[in-house]
């Protein structure tokens, strides 16, 4: 099933839906696109739904997407809030919040997603 990008009910946030094996070549379209989405509704907060998704990326990978691929993609939004839903247990997305963070994006990882949406609410 393809991913499924599109604007939440109420409006308040972008909704990103991956399924499958996910990688930095695949991740960074798709979040461009999500952004643009955004831009478009004066929105700067992202649900990204990974319950159904796993990243197959090796650490210098996910690394490298934080550090070198989102902070140089033009069209991405640096002060953006993303909340990331993943399954309870999935251990393969761990690194990759914490790079972000690190690198200066609002990234949380979260498995129940009345959590997430408040999160991103709460802007």
């Amino acid at each position: 099933m393809p991913t499924v990008i599109h604007l939440s009910d109420d409006g308040t946030y972008v909704e990103l839906v991956r399924r499958g094996e996910i990688s930095r070549q695949s991740v960074l379209a798709e979040n461009l696109q999500a952004h643009a989405l955004g831009r478009a509704h004066g929105v700067r907060s992202y649900l990204v739904d990974h319950t159904e998704a796993r990243s197959v990326d090796s650490l210098v990978d996910q690394y490298d997407f934080a550090y070198h691929d989102m902070r140089e993609a033009e069209g991405l939004d640096q002060g953006a809030r993303i909340a990331v839903l993943i399954t309870a247990g999935d251990r393969s997305h761990d690194f990759i919040e914490t790079v972000c963070r690190n690198a200066g994006f609002d990234v949380q990882l979260f498995t129940d997603r009345a959590a997430a949406v408040r999160f991103l609410r709460g802007r």
